[in-house]
């Protein structure tokens, strides 16, 4: 427990609370007290002049520490640090929620804790470990140690960290990674039901600890994860909220509550993905996971502020879909024969180009997937990780922390790998050292965003390659793009076969309704050959590169794409609409 100055600033009216004044009945402080405290105090350096103003000053009973910031004039982590140094107590910037912190959550009341911002952190079973960013209130230190029923060791952690432990922690983290089993219809008659029974609140952690709330967006993600829905769109209007889910590619309105619920519906997302839900002014990023059975979800929080309220984006990435093969992704086997036949070879660099969201990853995992992993060190940077692959280390990009994709790459490249995996290259540093990499007895596997695949070469030189590097060692490039296939159910139509031709046609649900049910890749693969070489190093624009491939021999994805068509994997209409 604390002891000295912490002892003697709580105004508790527990007489027996150590943290009543022992002199005086009126408890004033005198001249030779306060000049005796302010000594206690150490490197907060609080003036004896300071000090009776703090025993008179407004809030000092109730909130000693936020009154003497005040008077102090200092920032928060500073004053902790000192206090700390003054103490003896540790001051943990960013605390980690520990699982034997449960019976903190499990003993202390809610209230409790965000009144007096106290958040339980660990227990070795003989005692609890607390951070508070409110030091000075020993009598409330007595009442938890009474209600843990352990001795209790103080740390100090600024407002801000405390506030995010106690939303995971009455969040029991086990909750926040939990099994949405409600699979409850969301349609119209839900979301009123849950408008008419989430009560009007301005605390926003209370407003998303509320049942309707919670069971609102579990029934959200679970209908995402039905119609297998890679993105979840929340989208403020002037008038409206707009819940939409990306399927294949395209974006569809599924429904659109009440405008009254986005500041429930924001709150609740931003305590599952560990996000601070009191600002609503500036973009954040965070991410939890949920199962449901056996799959586990990953989930990517991005959160905006627009003129009519925040625009939240939600990233579901199934984590149970990791054995891929290039069959599976739609890849042909010419196409998967000469893709491994680079993919063997020793060192060099194999690009993969696309926009964003075309599936250049999943190529690449689904190429890994091939790859002897028992004989070759398989190392990977990216941003995210999105698969997980057996007997290969992944890296997880982390600019907060100091780790680039370029700082990521610099370390992989004294673990001694055989075949690294760049997630993307987006700068010359990066760039740089993937090609130095591949020159120096490695295998690169990188994505890069160009249109096609002679394009690559151009874009390489304008992010400040010099082009006799990007001759030296760039094997091939592949470029893709993703087309929806074909409903089998439907054929196509996207009217139920059953109820077709009898008058009242229900959409089929398979498909729901759209005639498409997943995707394919349609690729093509341009080999780098000596006048391909030549011509990099003679600075050539990519019509010209184009040109001289197809007179090699390359073939454009439309001609992966018509071959498709011709297989009935997709249709006419849906190979314009990617590559039009």
């Amino acid at each position: 427990m604390a002891k000295g100055p912490l002892a003697r600033f709580s105004r508790s009216g527990d007489a027996a609370s150590p943290a009543t004044p022992a002199s005086g009945g009126g408890g004033a402080i005198t001249l030779d007290e306060s000049a005796h405290l302010a000594e206690q105090l150490g490197g907060l350096k609080l003036t004896p002049d300071q000090l009776r103003v703090f025993r008179h000053a407004e809030g000092s009973d109730t909130e000693p520490w936020d009154v003497m910031l005040s008077l102090l004039a200092m920032d928060e982590q500073q004053a902790l640090t000192k206090l700390g140094e003054r103490t003896g107590l540790p001051f943990i910037n960013e605390p980690r929620l520990q699982e034997s912190s449960s019976n903190f959550y499990e003993s202390v009341p809610p209230e409790l804790a965000r009144q007096q911002h106290v958040a339980g952190l660990s227990s070795d079973g003989h005692s609890m470990t607390v951070v508070t960013a409110q030091p000075l209130q020993p009598a409330v230190f007595n009442i938890i140690e009474d209600l843990v029923g352990m001795p209790l060791r103080i740390a100090l952690t600024p407002r801000a960290a405390v506030a995010n432990l106690i939303n995971r922690g009455y969040e029991q983290r086990g909750d926040l990674v939990t099994e949405i089993i409600e699979e409850m219809p969301l349609d119209a008659s839900a979301i009123e039901s849950v408008a008419a029974g989430v009560s009007s609140s301005t605390d926003l952690l209370g407003l998303a600890r509320q049942t309707p709330v919670i069971r609102l967006v579990n029934m959200i993600l679970f209908e995402a994860l039905r119609r297998r829905a890679s993105d979840i769109h929340v989208h403020p209007q002037e008038s409206k909220l707009v819940i939409r889910f990306r399927v294949d590619g395209m974006l569809h309105d599924v429904f659109s509550p009440p405008m009254s619920l986005a500041a429930a519906i924001s709150s609740r997302m931003k305590v599952m993905t560990e996000l601070d839900i009191a600002n609503r002014h500036s973009p954040q990023d965070g991410h939890t996971s949920v199962r449901i059975g056996q799959k586990k979800i990953d989930i990517r929080l991005s959160c905006i502020p627009t003129v009519y309220g925040e625009r939240l984006v939600l990233r579901l990435l199934d984590q149970s879909q990791t054995q891929l093969s290039l069959d599976q992704i739609g890849m042909g086997k010419k196409m998967q024969a000469r893709l491994m036949d680079l993919v063997d070879r020793p060192t060099g660099m194999i690009l993969v180009t696309g926009p964003t969201g075309s599936g250049k990853t999943t190529s690449l995992y689904a190429a890994l997937g091939s790859i002897d992993r028992t004989s070759r060190n398989v190392m990977t940077i990216e941003d995210p990780v999105e698969y997980h692959l057996e007997g290969i280390s992944q890296m997880q990009v982390n600019v907060k922390r100091g780790v680039t994709f370029a700082t990521g790459l610099r370390a992989l490249l004294r673990q001694d790998p055989d075949v690294i995996l760049v997630g993307e290259i987006r700068d010359q540093e990066t760039a740089q050292l993937a090609i130095q990499a591949s020159l120096t007895g490695h295998l690169v596997l990188a994505t890069l965003h160009t249109n096609d695949a002679p394009s690559a070469i151009p874009r390489l030189i304008d992010i400040g390659l010099e082009p006799y590097l990007i001759t030296s060692s760039l094997l091939a490039v592949l470029a893709q793009r993703l087309v929806r296939r074909t409903c089998k159910v439907c054929d196509g139509s996207g009217q139920d076969p059953e109820t077709r031709g009898s008058g009242h046609t229900e959409k089929c649900e398979n498909c729901f309704g759209t005639g498409y049910r997943g995707r394919l890749a349609v690729y093509e693969i341009m080999a780098m050959t000596d006048e391909l070489r030549r011509l990099t190093g003679e600075r050539a624009d990519g019509v010209t590169l184009y040109e001289t491939a197809q007179a090699a021999g390359f073939e454009p994805m439309r001609v992966d794409a018509g071959e498709k068509v011709a297989q009935g994997f997709t249709d006419q209409a849906e190979v314009y609409r990617v590559l039009h």
